[in-house]
């Protein structure tokens, strides 16, 4: 007799499909069907009464298997982030056949401080919460003790990390205290070495997986526990579909799953601040002070900067330099007709890179030799402004000529073994400087930084984002906390703005309280955010998407248009851009709109970090 099930296929943006088969099938089954004369992957979703069509058959079924809990969060990816189920349940790595758990017992010899046991003591009586502790706090000796209860308790655990970047020192730190049984997971490990990993995770040999986000959804039966570290961080949102947020999916998970979760940070986001039970871990863990210098200026290497980088080089400390400009500059700009020199496939300035001897497009990857003329009124009166961190290194190397300067950014660090070898290289003061965008700020550990500077801070700040002030007050305690991690430091900051930062570094919670009345009713996460983008080869083609959508939004009275047009940036990869803003405090209202518009060629972005 022949049976009916639907199957949503893998990697695919259709509806799930009707097939057949003589057997009986489970949801979750993994089988191979046939499409478009193709073979691929599904997955069995239920059974269906018989159509009124001719079905293909179901060719195999597959050991791989999806849990009911997986089939539900699948769902519910689908429902709010407004993707298919396929490309829902192509976020997962499916069980294999005969999970083991197996009992073990770690020790993990950490001794607390008195605070550290009083946020310890705190996180174990909550399912969830917010360990807000201030950088060099102690968190991660509190993170080991949570995950050493899981494990001993027989069960297993999730650790998150933001980027790539952050896992080999954590990778160090784990394996100290839960040797083989922690497995390290992110996009570089090779396919070899995944395979090992979800065997190792299927046999029981692996109680904790630690990893960025794609880790979350590893096949991890008996959860206990999932940690979010840097819970701040953009990194844990997808810019690509499904468009979702690895975080509060965590929080979902571990509530599903009637497993702890913990997210910490130092500048927690405002969301976790105010949605969470939390714990503030105030202080460092070793004794040290802080003296923070302002220099009211626009970006730029000045003289006083100088002096206070040269005397904390003669005291043989170490210094670590912030500005969010890789290259040698932002942009060149021609000071007869004042227009910067774009990208021709991008609307951005395209970016200095003296070495090389070019300009290049940071969006496309557009290469293009350093022009003498202006390619708009042909003048030839051409300037470089918006210093970048290799003008910055160049600088200092003609300044300091007998110190060793190096650069932090994705331009020079673009494997794990660059990454250790220049933390290794600067920890063991092989390196006197140390410049570097937003991957200074990623959690790593610097050892005896007697200074942190940092420059560009308000380019950061005058973003068009009701996120900026956050953003920047966010970014400059984290650099600031890597200065006088044990000992005495001081914090340069550079800034237009010197009222604001001097306001709130002292306390970020005072940051947060102020920036909780700013955003009341208005902006997340008192009201949710959806953005539209429409992204097309013909600008008259775009522009007439975005006006059907917008006639679309009378039909949704509950949902309010912020605003919609051409995007920030107009133009990448030569399409034309067009973002719509909605915001409603009814999030079924807003998920609504969001399904109705599936019918137009647009990308939709529920709770967006990123409005350019």
């Amino acid at each position: 007799m022949k049976l009916y099930y639907l199957v949503s296929i893998l990697k695919s943006p259709l509806s799930p499909l009707t097939y057949e088969s003589e057997y009986e099938l489970k949801p979750g089954n993994i089988v191979e069907i046939t499409l478009n004369n193709k073979e691929k992957n599904g997955v069995v979703i239920s059974k269906t009464s018989r159509p009124d069509f001719k079905c293909e058959e179901i060719l195999s079924v597959k050991d791989e298997y999806f849990t009911d809990v997986i089939l539900s969060n699948a769902k519910f990816i689908s429902d709010y982030y407004t993707c298919s189920l396929g490309d829902a349940l192509s976020l997962f790595v499916p069980f294999g056949k005969n999970p083991l758990t197996v009992q073990k017992t770690v020790k993990s010899d950490i001794s607390l401080s008195v605070e550290q046991t009083k946020a310890y003591e705190f996180i174990q009586k909550k399912s969830r919460s917010l360990l807000f502790g201030d950088t060099g706090s102690g968190k991660s000796e509190i993170y080991i003790r949570c995950i050493e209860d899981c494990i001993n308790s027989g069960k297993n655990a999730i650790f998150l990390m933001p980027e790539i970047g952050l896992t080999p020192q954590m990778k160090k730190r784990l394996k100290i205290v839960f040797g083989n049984t922690v497995a390290i997971w992110h996009s570089k490990v090779t396919k070899k070495a995944k395979e090992k990993i979800l065997e190792d995770l299927r046999i029981g040999k692996i109680s904790l997986i630690a990893g960025t986000r794609s880790a979350l959804f590893l096949p991890v039966s008996n959860l206990g526990l999932i940690v979010v570290d840097e819970e701040h961080d953009d990194s844990y949102k997808s810019n690509q579909r499904p468009r979702y947020n690895a975080k509060d999916l965590a929080l979902l998970f571990a509530k599903r799953a009637e497993a702890k979760i913990i997210l910490g940070s130092a500048t927690p986001s405002l969301g976790s601040y105010k949605n969470l039970p939390r714990f503030r871990l105030r202080g460092t863990y070793f004794k040290s002070e802080k003296k923070f210098i302002y220099e009211n200026s626009v970006s730029g290497l000045t003289l006083q900067m100088l002096q206070t980088i040269k005397e904390h080089l003669d005291k043989k400390e170490q210094i670590i330099i912030f500005l969010p400009t890789r290259a040698n500059f932002k942009y060149i700009t021609c000071a007869d007709c004042g227009s910067n020199i774009t990208c021709p496939y991008c609307s951005v300035g395209m970016s200095l890179h003296v070495k090389k001897n070019a300009l290049v497009c940071h969006y496309c990857n557009f290469t293009q030799r350093v022009p003498q003329i202006c390619p708009t009124c042909r003048g030839k009166n051409l300037h470089s402004n918006r210093i970048g961190t290799a003008e910055v290194v160049s600088r200092l190397e003609e300044e300091f000529k007998d110190k060793v300067i190096g650069k932090f950014d994705r331009d020079e660090v673009r494997t794990t073994k660059q990454l250790n070898k220049l933390l290794t290289d600067f920890n063991e003061k092989k390196i006197d400087i140390l410049v570097g965008t937003q991957m200074l700020s990623k959690g790593h550990d610097y050892h005896s930084i007697g200074l942190s500077v940092i420059m560009g801070i308000d380019a950061i700040l005058n973003m068009p984002d009701f996120r900026a002030r956050e953003r920047a007050v966010s970014l400059t305690h984290q650099i600031a906390g890597r200065a006088g991690r044990s000992g005495e430091g001081e914090v340069y900051i550079q800034t237009q703005n010197p009222d604001l930062f001097q306001k709130f570094m002292s306390d970020y919670e005072d940051f947060l309280v102020d920036e909780m009345q700013y955003r009341k009713e208005i902006y997340p996460p008192f009201i949710k955010l959806l953005k539209i983008l429409i992204s097309h080869k013909k600008d008259e083609k775009a522009n007439q998407i975005i006006n059907e959508v917008e006639k679309l939004t009378h039909n949704f009275p509950k949902l309010e248009v912020v605003g919609y047009g051409r995007a920030g940036i107009e133009k990448i990869a030569n399409k034309y851009r067009y973002n719509m803003l909605l915001r409603s405090n009814d999030t079924q209202e807003l998920l609504k709109f969001a399904h109705a518009c599936k019918k137009f060629p647009v990308e939709i972005d529920i709770d967006p970090l990123s409005f350019s």
